[in-house]
């Protein structure tokens, strides 16, 4: 029942004020009064939508993890802050690990926060899946957590409570089954659900798997399948594979504690879980710190259903990009590797498996472990953990991408990713030609993006789509803006005219259609 005397004695207020009391960016009377008779200053509301008919992904712009700030973009305004130097702190913010390591008296204190927008449309789902996603930076350090505390914001004018009740109970969920106790939280109410937690764990010191102990001569194992981000944004577009998303829906409310455990075991030098960043994104992470070289095996990757056809036809989140961006030309591939493989390299995570690295030796027996375990990627429906390339060479922090399904040699068998690129094959025409161009591609008196770039004016001048489509792909590997892209285009335009023009605006239309050269 409305209130009369309160509507009259708030309007009166926000008349005199000029603006709402409850939201000043609106004249009174705002829009909701004039459109539904309703004061939202006074209390009113309208009924709320039922819980079971919202779907969650449809009131966010950013699924997940992908709704993380772009890690370039952080990076930029972290590297502006003043150290923070305390003795007792092992692992902090100039390392960017997964967790904060603070020494006591004997353990260490190991903590870490995580907030993300729905992943799924399931309240209770999601609330697991946050619930476990943010438990994964605690597992990654090698540590046990203890203690949450919840941030959340939900639009608690517009929707039902019921929804918030099964996020949060989805979440206990999750930590009843990790042993974490609830300690409390916050809440705000905002237009848009993000929840995430605060974890508090502990470890001991010897036992710290911090991304920066890389060895070279260490196998990297990844414990969870890649794509949960291109799903989310397809199922978004009503382009999602059902299958896929039941296999990452599965794999994303998986613990890693399993996994945390199994690696502890064997000695992994190093751990990171793979989240918003991508796969390429925390990894390039983990070289530049421990300062090494890794090299992938882009066929070992593994995919939940359908993600790789995803982004093979084009679909692709925008989170890639932003993750290419912020790996940039510390990555390098193969030319015969499969532009799909790398952008699932790129994609942006949620609740994703760990990253090990962990010694040639133990590999076999930590893969035993995770397997008998019953750790995350050996739950039906997903892939096995399994090695995906190991740790070559100390470096400044490079990736090096190999041909897809090509095994990963040995790391004594490698001299350095340039060379394993450049071996040449038994000479053929075709392959003499590829040699070539190769060659004349590589950085000189002319650096790599350079000369890319005017072999995409070039090609473009000459109406070569495939050789185009080729280009463009390395171009988004090297991290080349659209707009180094265009101006490039440009040129070649201004010197062919018209036809030119059409040809690059048809092409643009038609990528990935595999129309033959014009």
């Amino acid at each position: 029942m409305i209130d009369l005397a309160k509507r009259r004695r708030v309007m009166t207020r926000s008349r005199q004020l000029g603006h709402c009391i409850c939201d000043p960016r609106k004249p009174c009377p705002c829009d909701v009064f004039t459109e539904q008779g309703l004061c939202p200053c006074a209390g009113e509301r309208p009924d709320p939508v039922p819980a079971e008919a919202v779907r969650l992904t449809e009131l966010v712009k950013n699924a997940g993890c992908a709704s993380k700030i772009a890690p370039a973009d952080l990076e930029a305004v972290l590297a502006r802050l003043p150290e923070v130097q305390y003795p007792r702190v092992l692992c902090g913010m100039p390392a960017g690990d997964d967790a904060g390591v603070y020494q006591l008296d004997g353990e260490c204190l190991v903590q870490t926060v995580d907030v993300m927008t729905p992943c799924v449309d399931d309240p209770r789902t999601f609330g697991r899946i946050c619930a476990v996603n943010c438990l994964s930076d605690i597992y990654a350090m090698g540590a046990a957590p203890h203690t949450a505390l919840s941030i959340l914001a939900f639009p608690s004018e517009t929707l039902a409570g019921q929804i918030m009740y099964e996020m949060m109970a989805g979440a206990m969920d999750a930590f009843t089954e990790a042993g974490v106790a609830l300690v409390g939280g916050h809440s705000v109410k905002d237009e848009q659900i993000m929840l995430g937690f605060a974890i508090t764990g502990t470890v001991d010191p010897a036992r710290v798997t911090a991304r920066d102990a890389a060895q070279p001569g260490d196998a990297l194992v990844l414990t969870k399948p890649l794509g949960a981000g291109v799903l989310a944004f397809a199922r978004q577009i009503n382009r999602g594979n059902d299958a896929g998303q039941r296999q990452a829906e599965a794999s994303m409310a998986t613990l890693n504690r399993a996994a945390s455990q199994a690696m502890v075991r064997f000695g992994a030098h190093a751990c990171t879980d793979v989240t918003g960043f991508g796969l390429f994104g925390h990894l390039a992470g983990m070289v530049r710190h421990a300062r090494v070289t890794a090299q992938i095996d882009a066929g070992a990757l593994p995919a939940f259903d359908g993600a790789l056809q995803l982004l093979a036809d084009n679909v692709i989140p925008g989170a890639i990009e932003r993750n290419l961006e912020y790996v940039g030309g510390d990555l390098t591939a193969d030319d015969a590797v499969d532009p799909a493989r790398l952008h699932l390299g790129f994609d942006a995570q949620t609740s994703g498996g760990l990253l090990i690295s962990v010694a040639e030796s133990n590999v076999d027996a930590l893969l035993a472990a995770l397997a008998d375990a019953g750790a995350p990627g050996s739950a039906p429906g997903s892939a096995p953990a399994s090695v995906i390339g190991r740790i070559t060479e100390a470096s400044e922090g490079k990736i090096h991408v190999t041909t897809s399904g090509t095994p990963v040699p040995p790391a004594h068998e490698i001299s350095t990713p340039t060379a394993a690129v450049q071996t040449p094959p038994a000479e053929t025409p075709a392959r003499a030609f590829g040699m070539l161009m190769r060659t004349t591609s590589a950085g000189g008196a002319v650096d790599e993006r350079t000369k890319l770039l005017i072999n995409i004016a070039l090609v473009t001048l000459q109406r070569c789509g495939p050789c185009l489509k080729s280009h463009l792909a390395k171009a988004r590997r090297l991290g080349v803006s659209q707009a180094e892209i265009d101006e490039a285009v440009w040129c070649a335009i201004a010197m062919g005219g018209a036809c030119v023009k059409v040809f690059y605006d048809e092409l643009q239309t038609t990528a990935g259609d595999g129309k033959a050269c014009c």
